[in-house]
């Protein structure tokens, strides 16, 4: 009897253990509280992410002092601790405010076809942003036609290829870390694909968009992989970098 009240215990323990807290709610426009569908919400903490369904509801896994990130097109990102009440109680309403977007005006220079395959071949722009790499080094490298010292960067980062990244990383290994569970995250990672602000990845790292652009050029990254990339291959890059980082820490 009292070897099956201890495994009783033991169970309820474990139980506790691996059960989750979930948060539930809705996501609301604040002008005039219709529901917003695909809403991205992601967990700062928990590096985990969701969207909303049609009714505007979403479910997430968080604990008490989480902070979830709500994004969408159009509106203004907000972040909101979860509390105990919310826990307790459940189906909070979160609203998100319209944000005014003026367009600029955008001039488009047409390439203009000949049928000849020969001379449409030339006036077609072609962009050329080559990754190079260095055997040992596990460092890459991207010229592209704005990175004319492209030579030199690799020339120099043999003789001492650590120190900046060391500078850039090692001031924030908790943030790092967040990129292997960031990459794995499905839902996190469909909605990088669709942005190019930077925004998420600003509040996921803890980092200014400024920091991004300076890690991106202290790994080589030309300027033109800079300005189209999406925060999916952003993130991609980064992460590449910091795991080149922690094999020449290792050397």
């Amino acid at each position: 009897m009292k070897r099956n009240f201890l495994l009783l215990i033991l169970f309820f323990i474990s139980y506790c253990g691996f059960s989750q807290d979930m948060v539930n709610g809705v996501v609301m426009n604040a002008a005039d509280d219709r529901p917003i569908e695909r809403v991205h919400i992601v967990n700062l903490n928990q590096v985990k992410g969701t969207i909303t369904n049609e009714e505007g509801e979403f479910e997430l896994q968080a604990t008490v002092n989480d902070t979830l990130y709500f994004s969408y097109l159009g509106f203004r990102s907000i972040k909101v601790r979860v509390t105990n009440d919310w826990l307790k109680y459940g189906n909070v309403k979160v609203k998100m405010t319209e944000l005014g977007i003026a367009l600029e005006e955008v001039v488009l220079s047409p390439v203009t076809l000949t049928g000849y395959l020969e001379i449409d071949a030339k006036n077609i722009p072609i962009y050329e942003n080559y990754r190079y790499s260095i055997s040992g080094l596990n460092t890459g490298y991207e010229g592209g036609d704005n990175s004319p010292n492209a030579v030199s960067r690799v020339l120099g980062s043999i003789f001492n290829p650590a120190d900046v990244l060391h500078n850039i990383f090692g001031q924030r290994p908790k943030q790092m870390r967040k990129l292997r569970k960031m990459k794995e995250e499905e839902e996190i990672r469909q909605l990088l694909q669709n942005k190019y602000d930077r925004e998420t990845l600003t509040a996921l790292l803890q980092v200014e968009k400024a920091e991004i652009n300076e890690i991106l050029l202290r790994c080589n990254y030309s300027e033109d992989f800079m300005k189209t990339a999406n925060d999916l291959q952003i993130l991609d890059a980064i992460s590449g970098c910091y795991e080149e980082f922690k094999v020449l820490q290792k050397r």
